[in-house]
């Protein structure tokens, strides 16, 4: 029997929910990308596991809010706990692979394609073994074509992202290319979706595991908590705004040349008058007429 499936049972707001989700995950991701390219190598790595963490909650987040709106008619979902714990971990690993190779190889050419393409197949991982995790009193079946579009939607999003990550173009920038990462990841959740069919027993049996529900305390405990935390981090550093470092102050040690003032841009009128240099006096001719 053909099981009649709802992805939009609430509406629009599991879908704008999951989408904010998305944005805010990828933009605290990506300006920590962006600012581990502005630091020392040693402290690199760190705010790259802060980013890898940042993406990979937020879409799983966005994924399991997602769900919160999807039903299936004639059957309950339950939510096996440990697979679905294990695609978060799948997909804050599989980002972080990603934008290792990107934050120490740059954002061209193949360091971007291979770091885009992971990137892309963690959100596709993410997604495919949170819907394995899925159990109820049925069968899913995919369409292979759709689930193959949705596989590259999630990659070019990802390369996409990454892109703009290593343009350090400020706030702004970064903010756009969060929202444009947001609206891929979404669009291939919704695309996963649709290639999905449900064929259902028939059985009275119920189905084991938690209800979407019950998972839902979790998911706002823990990543939610997490992208406050990294939000926080992330907002009191000077680049987040700025895009720029702030400057060092001048250091006076003996045997090393002080730098040089910054120019005044006041104008004219602020300048301090320099005095003129001294022209030399021209021979004055005696008046004292002289015998010839």
């Amino acid at each position: 029997m053909q099981g009649m499936v709802d992805g939009f049972s609430y509406g629009l707001v599991t879908p704008l929910v999951a989408y904010l989700m998305a944005c805010l995950g990828g933009a605290l991701g990506l300006r920590c990308t962006t600012r581990s390219m502005r630091v020392a190598p040693s402290r690199r790595p760190g705010w790259l596991l802060l980013g890898s963490a940042a993406i990979g909650s937020g879409i799983w987040t966005m994924h399991f809010i997602g769900m919160m709106g999807f039903t299936i008619h004639g059957t309950p979902i339950r939510y096996d706990v440990p697979m679905t714990f294990a695609s978060l971990a799948v997909a804050i690993v599989m980002v972080g692979l990603g934008i290792f190779i990107v934050g120490y190889r740059g954002t061209r050419g193949a360091a971007l394609f291979t770091g885009g393409t992971v990137t892309g197949l963690g959100i596709a991982s993410m997604h495919y073994l949170g819907m394995a995790g899925m159990r109820l009193d049925g069968e899913l079946r995919y369409n292979t074509l759709t689930v193959a579009a949705s596989v590259v939607i999630a990659m070019a999003a990802a390369t996409a992202a990454l892109w703009a990550a290593g343009q350090e173009r400020g706030f702004l920038w970064s903010v756009g290319a969060s929202l444009v990462m947001g609206l891929a990841v979404s669009g291939m959740h919704y695309t996963g979706m649709a290639a999905l069919s449900v064929h259902l027993h028939g059985t009275a049996e119920p189905a084991s595991g938690e209800s979407a529900a019950a998972l839902l305390a979790p998911m706002l405990v823990g990543p939610l908590a997490f992208l406050i935390l990294a939000g926080v981090v992330v907002i009191f550093d000077p680049l987040m705004v700025t895009g720029r470092l702030p400057a060092a102050p001048a250091e006076h040690k003996p045997g090393v040349p002080a730098r040089p003032a910054a120019r005044d841009t006041a104008g004219p009128a602020a300048r301090p008058s320099r005095p003129h240099p001294r022209r030399p006096l021209a021979r004055r001719r005696s008046r004292v007429p002289q015998n010839r």
